[in-house]
């Protein structure tokens, strides 16, 4: 994952379930549609054999396409099944350990709900990037949410490249557009009849 230059890159992450006959596909559509910079494999699944021959399916859609791979939590899993890297879900704690498992090459993501502490540790630990969020509401979680501000003071004061996701919505992304790296898009565009044609839409409000 690199740095966003004019505007943010998309990083989408994947439903917590999918049909492993179609989701493929539709990865493959969205991709296809318009530029992305990541993607993660996110199944709330605990069943490797599961997770296994989900990622070796998303990494021939992605690969082909010369996108990055990242699976959530599974840092065990990332040399074994090829992939580019893990997307921590526990704030700074395990960055320092991961990264020095994985090595330098590997792309490691920390998510740190709203807390600018735990970003900035994660950080200074060697994350790729820094992840906030929710944005939007949502009865879902703890009630915390990642505020416009964070974003704002964040792209003035850290270099770290940071993603802004959850419950996103268009306004919320031209909003946002100024002051992130990457949106990640998840359940805003797999609940759609269209994913890939949802997603060309919130590309636009993106760009602006």
């Amino acid at each position: 994952m690199s740095d966003a230059q004019d505007h943010p890159q998309i990083y989408l992450i994947s439903p917590p379930d999918f049909d492993l006959l179609t989701f493929p596909d539709q990865l493959a559509a969205c991709l296809d549609s318009t530029e992305v910079g990541c993607v993660r494999l996110a199944l709330a699944t605990k069943d490797e054999s599961r997770i296994a021959k989900a990622a070796d399916a998303l990494r021939e859609v992605t690969h082909e396409r010369d996108v990055a791979l990242v699976i959530e939590s599974h840092m065990m899993m990332v040399q074994r099944l090829g992939l580019d890297g893990v997307h921590l879900t526990d704030g700074a704690r395990s960055v320092r350990k991961t990264r020095k498992e994985l090595g330098d090459d590997a792309i490691v993501g920390s998510f740190c709900t709203n807390s600018r502490h735990d970003g900035m540790t994660a950080g200074e630990l060697g994350a790729d990037y820094v992840s906030f969020g929710p944005v939007g509401q949502t009865p879902l979680g703890d009630g915390r949410q990642a505020e416009a501000e964070l974003f704002e003071w964040w792209s003035m004061m850290i270099e770290v490249p940071v993603v802004a996701e959850g419950a996103l919505d268009a306004d919320l992304i031209r909003k946002l557009a100024p002051h992130t790296d990457f949106f990640g898009i998840g359940e805003e565009i797999w609940s759609q009849d269209t994913p890939a044609k949802a997603l060309t839409a919130l590309r636009a409000a993106m760009l602006g």
